[in-house]
Formats: C-alpha cells, sequence, structure tokens
C-alpha cells in the first residue's frame, strides 16, 4: 500500500467523519436541545483486513472516536453511537460477495446464513437518532447476522 493510499482512506473515513460530527455537535451545543450523532463503521474494525489495514483503521478509529464525543459531550443531552454492519449487499461488496470462496467461507459463518442488506440496519439508525435512546450513548451496536458471535 502507498502512502497516497492509506491517506486516501483515512482522509474519506476518519476526517470525514470527523468534520462531518464537528459540525454537528458545534449546532446542536448550539441549538441547546442535545440530540444524536450516529456513525457506521465496520466488523474490519475488529477483524483486520489483509491488504486492508488503511480501512481497518480508519473505521476503528471512527469507533474511538465517537466514544470520546459520547463522553465529552454527553453534559450538552448529546448521545453518539456506532452502527456495525456485517457483510451487507452493496455496490461496494457486489464483487466479494460474488466470488465463490467467499459464499463459501464466510456465509457459513453468519448464523442467519444470508447477507445483510441495507434494510436490516435502518430501524437500529432511526432507533439512535429518537428520543427512544435517550440513554443509549458510546456504543457500537453490531448488525451482522450473528457473524460477530463465532
Amino acid at each position: 500500500m502507498t502512502d497516497d493510499e492509506w491517506h486516501r482512506v483515512l482522509r474519506v473515513n476518519l476526517d470525514g467523519a470527523f468534520y462531518t460530527a464537528q459540525v454537528a455537535v458545534r449546532q446542536m451545543v448550539a441549538a441547546g436541545n442535545g440530540g444524536s450523532v450516529v456513525f457506521t463503521t465496520s466488523g474490519s474494525a475488529y477483524y483486520g483486513m489483509a491488504r486492508g489495514q488503511h480501512y481497518a483503521s480508519s473505521k476503528g478509529g471512527v469507533i474511538s472516536m465517537m466514544k470520546g464525543i459520547a463522553v465529552e459531550y454527553a453534559r450538552h443531552g448529546i448521545r453518539c453511537n456506532a452502527i456495525l454492519p456485517g457483510w451487507i449487499e452493496s455496490d461496494m461488496t457486489e464483487v466479494q460477495l460474488g466470488l465463490e470462496v467467499v459464499n463459501a467461507k464466510v456465509l457459513p459463518r453468519v448464523p442467519l446464513r444470508r447477507w445483510g442488506t441495507g434494510d436490516d440496519f435502518s430501524g437500529i439508525a432511526a432507533y439512535l437518532a429518537s428520543d427512544a435512546s435517550r440513554y443509549h450513548t458510546g456504543d457500537v451496536l453490531t448488525v451482522d447476522g450473528g457473524f460477530h458471535s463465532f
């Protein structure tokens, strides 16, 4: 991996998340009504990835940043959490999930025996953004069909 590849992924995934949260939190503090910040991370933050250290590091950084924001801004009534989706069918994973080796090695480790879809975690995002989660902060909610259980 080149320095440029490393920095590009961290700029998009970690810096992008930081600057977005920074603007959101400033507005929430100014408004004085609390609020909720919800990040999306990845299982690679925990499992690592061959040839993907930049991606795994950026997503692990998002988790650490989320926890710091949760602690720092709780006094303003601002909650901060993250959703960790598992293997999700998307344009980004289309090639991977189509590979026979991935279907043979990964899918059997998903207790629900299917790939996830965006619909599988949209309800979690709505919960975290709503007042129903008013006592829920600093957490990573894993939505991966049970993959993390192994």
